[in-house]
């Protein structure tokens, strides 16, 4: 009779760790997937602030900028220079500049 108490113990103690495991892992998973949408919803933001901020630059200007150090000076962007990383190519004042935001 104590035998099968110690034995019914055990196996709950084991359904209860693995449950335990399952748990865990589901959570880090959760975490993870939810860190990498996070930098992507970030890659996509920055591009379009960078986009909208030239955009705006054109239409009171009249011309794209020629470069990100212009719009940082006089249109207030500020860019997160230690996660991200900026290409910005201007090809003509009168043209769209591509814009592409990269991780580091």
């Amino acid at each position: 009779m104590y035998s099968d108490r110690v034995k019914k113990t055990g196996v709950l103690l084991i359904i209860l760790l693995i449950l335990c495991l399952i748990c865990g892992l589901l959570i880090w998973h959760a975490v993870r997937t939810g860190s990498r949408n996070l930098q992507e919803e970030g890659l996509t933001a920055l591009k379009e602030t960078i986009t909208s901020s030239a955009r705006q630059c054109y239409i009171v200007e009249g011309v794209y900028p020629a470069d990100l150090a212009y719009l940082e000076e006089n249109y207030g962007l500020q860019i997160n220079k230690e996660d991200y990383y900026v290409t910005y190519e201007a090809f003509a004042q009168n043209l769209p500049p591509t814009v592409r935001v990269t991780l580091r």
